[in-house]
């Protein structure tokens, strides 16, 4: 009977124990390796400490993420955290009320937080004109140049003297085809990868207002003559079976990993999956770039997602996304992650902490992301910020497919995506003002 009353008491305790610690929402839109890296954070943080339980909710693409958030705000129900991609940005900097600042929160919390500490292109992106950093850097990326080196030796390529140029990728997608490759380039997330990445490595504005970062009344200007020329060459690639389109967003990066495409452009933070699912040598390059464009290759541009705080909730709940956000800033944390992802080491204390493991040395071209960020930046290629962004990516899908499939010149889709994103704009600047 004692033993059996022993236990209902030890099962009360518990029980109130758990009701008191506070639960913390966590949106994403992380998938597959990504994802297991998600909830392993967040099981890690929930172990270290008994007061907050974060609680990953995966919520589709993050399209669709964001979609969701903002019908949850409007009913009252959002989550604590919201993983947004960097395209989101200004519109999430516009949502008056709807968020805390990151830096607010942290001071509120009473945390140590210098933004000093991150990587100065990751900081200074998510940082509004006030100097007010609005959300925490998360699974920041940059674009990146995968090869597949067993591909390459199979075709006589030389897999120590990898392409460094556009030309050069041309050359070596010519002798893959001849050698039976069916797929030697494809192209993710083309619009962030061919025309803004495209832009801040060869020193060229994407939108007017340093590229939106000086004001709502940015307009794009990305059919300049070198914007036409590198489209009008991808297109003819496309027309010879050298460059095969493989769909919008992340979803070529399935064909590189199965050894069907032999050469991508994309994410760093695509390294995990490649680095766990592929079954052959691969190699991790710096974008290719046109040898005779000056000041080429200037530095990338941040891509990924950031954590934003919305606004309405307990302040027990704040206090543990402080926790949590306090947590992911160690630098061995932030390493680990750096390493098992390839996004990333948010902090320099990081991304030191990995140089000194040897990690680098080890993996050659693991800090290629990084080295292609920590460049000196100039006026034309620090960021780019945009409002009604997500919608702007869509146009650029819409009209670099109708150059793919030979139904438009590379000068007519990209005034078109002129025309169709500054409109977009212009709406958003209209909605915004003041």
């Amino acid at each position: 009977m004692k033993l059996k009353l022993s236990a209902l008491v030890l099962a009360a305790t518990c029980s109130l124990a758990a009701q008191a610690q506070t639960e913390i929402q966590w949106w994403h839109s992380m998938t597959a390796v990504n994802n297991e890296w998600v909830n392993d954070l967040a099981k890690d943080f929930n172990a270290r400490q008994k007061d907050y339980r974060i609680v990953p909710v995966f919520k589709g693409s993050y399209d669709e993420s964001m979609t969701a958030a903002i019908a949850a705000f409007r009913a009252g129900n959002a989550p604590a955290i919201l993983q947004v991609f960097e395209v989101g940005t200004a519109t999430m900097m516009a949502s008056k009320g709807a968020v805390v600042p990151v830096t607010k929160l942290m001071h509120d919390a009473g945390k140590k937080f210098d933004p000093a500490a991150y990587i100065p292109a990751v900081a200074s992106y998510y940082t509004a004109p006030n100097g007010q950093m609005m959300s925490f850097p998360f699974n920041s990326s940059t674009t990146v140049f995968y090869v597949n080196k067993d591909a390459f030796a199979a075709a006589g390529l030389d897999t120590n003297n990898l392409p460094k140029t556009w030309p050069e990728v041309a050359l070596a997608a010519a002798k893959l085809k001849a050698s039976g490759h069916k797929c030697p380039l494809t192209l993710a997330w083309q619009g962030w990868t061919q025309l803004e990445s495209f832009s801040t490595w060869h020193n060229t504005l994407l939108a007017t207002k340093r590229n939106g970062l000086d004001g709502m009344d940015a307009r794009l200007v990305a059919n300049s003559p070198l914007h036409v020329r590198h489209i009008e060459n991808l297109g003819n690639m496309a027309k010879q079976g050298l460059f095969v389109y493989k769909g919008r967003g992340n979803v070529p990066e399935a064909t590189f990993v199965s050894g069907e495409c032999a050469m991508i452009t994309t994410s760093s933070g695509f390294y995990g999956n490649v680095a766990k699912n592929a079954k052959f040598k691969f190699a991790v390059s710096p974008l290719p770039y046109y040898p005779d464009v000056p000041g080429a290759p200037q530095n990338t541009v941040i891509g990924g997602a950031s954590l934003w705080v919305m606004s309405g909730k307990k302040p027990e709940e704040y206090k543990g996304v402080a926790a949590f956000f306090d947590y992911l800033s160690n630098p061995d944390v932030q390493s680990a992650s750096h390493k098992r992802t390839g996004y990333l080491p948010i902090t320099m204390a990081a991304f030191k902490k990995t140089e000194e493991s040897g990690f680098y040395k080890q993996n050659p071209g693991t800090d290629t992301a990084v080295n292609q960020l920590i460049r000196k930046t100039t006026d034309k290629s620090r960021g780019i910020r945009l409002g009604n962004y997500v919608q702007i990516r869509a146009v650029e899908d819409e009209e670099l497919e109708q150059v793919w499939a030979g139904k438009k010149t590379a000068k007519e889709a990209l005034d078109s995506v002129v025309k169709r994103g500054n409109e977009l704009l212009e709406r958003f600047e209209k909605a915004n003002k003041g």
